[in-house]
C-alpha cells in the first residue's frame, strides 16, 4: 500500500500545518515465546518419559500389594541392597547438583568456567552406572533373574529402563561438554540437555523408594 499524502490549504498569515501522513499500519510487536524449541521439545519429550515410568512403577505396586503376607519379596530370592544403593542414590544427586553449578556459571563466568563442573556431572553420573552394573552382577549371581520371579521381572525392567536413560542422558552430557569446552555449546542446547538429565536424577529417588523400599 503506498504512502497518501494529504496537503492542507495554508491560512493568510498563518503557517502551514503539518503534514498529515497515512500508510498501513504497524505490525503488532513480536511476543516473547513460551520456551525455545529445544526446551520445549526436550520437556514433552521428559513429560512422555515419566508417564511411562508412572505406569511400570503403579503395576509393581499393585503385584507387591496383592502379594500374601510374608511372601514379598519371595523368600527364595536374594534381598536389594538398600543400604549400598542408598550411597549410589546419592553420587547421582550429587551428580545434579554439580550440572546445576554448571548451569548457572554458564551465563555468568562463561563456557571454560561451566565447563568443570559439568565434567564433575558426567563422572559422578557414570560412577551410578557403573555401580548400578555390579549391583546386577551380583544379584544375577545371587539367582535374581528376569524370570526368577515377579521381583526380578519388575527389578529389571524398571531399574534396567532407567540405567539406559541414564547412560543416553551420559552420552549426550558428554558431547556437550566438549562442545563447552570449546565454546560451541548454546545455551538452548545446554537447557534441553540439562533438563533430560534431571529427569534422570530425580526419578531415580522415586524407584529406589518403590523397589528397594
Amino acid at each position: 500500500m503506498a504512502l497518501e499524502v494529504i496537503d492542507r490549504p495554508v491560512a493568510r498569515g498563518g503557517k502551514p500545518p503539518d503534514r498529515v501522513v497515512e500508510g498501513p499500519p504497524r505490525p503488532p510487536a513480536p511476543r516473547g515465546r513460551f520456551a525455545d524449541n529445544a526446551v520445549f521439545g526436550m520437556a514433552i519429550a521428559v513429560f512422555v518419559e515419566i508417564m511411562l515410568f508412572t505406569g511400570f512403577i503403579s503395576a509393581f505396586v499393585i503385584v507387591r500389594s496383592g502379594a500374601p503376607p510374608g511372601l514379598w519379596p519371595p523368600p527364595d530370592q536374594p534381598r536389594l541392597p538398600v543400604a549400598t544403593t542408598a550411597f549410589n542414590t546419592a553420587l547421582l544427586l550429587a551428580s545434579g547438583v554439580a550440572l546445576f553449578l554448571s548451569h548457572r556459571a554458564f551465563p555468568r563466568r562463561g563456557a571454560r568456567a561451566a565447563a568443570r563442573p559439568m565434567g564433575i556431572a558426567i563422572v559422578l553420573g557414570g560412577l551410578f552406572v557403573l555401580f548400578q552394573g555390579v549391583e546386577w552382577v551380583r544379584l544375577i549371581g545371587q539367582g535374581l533373574t528376569l524370570t526368577s520371579s515377579q521381583l526380578g521381572g519388575f527389578f529389571y525392567l524398571i531399574v534396567g529402563a532407567h540405567a539406559l536413560h541414564a547412560a543416553a542422558a551420559l552420552v549426550a552430557l558428554a558431547v556437550f561438554w566438549r562442545a563447552m569446552r570449546e565454546e560451541r555449546l548454546s545455551r538452548s542446547a545446554f537447557g534441553a540437555v540439562q533438563l533430560f538429565w534431571y529427569f534422570v536424577v530425580l526419578m531415580w529417588p522415586v524407584i529406589y523408594w518403590q523397589v528397594y523400599g
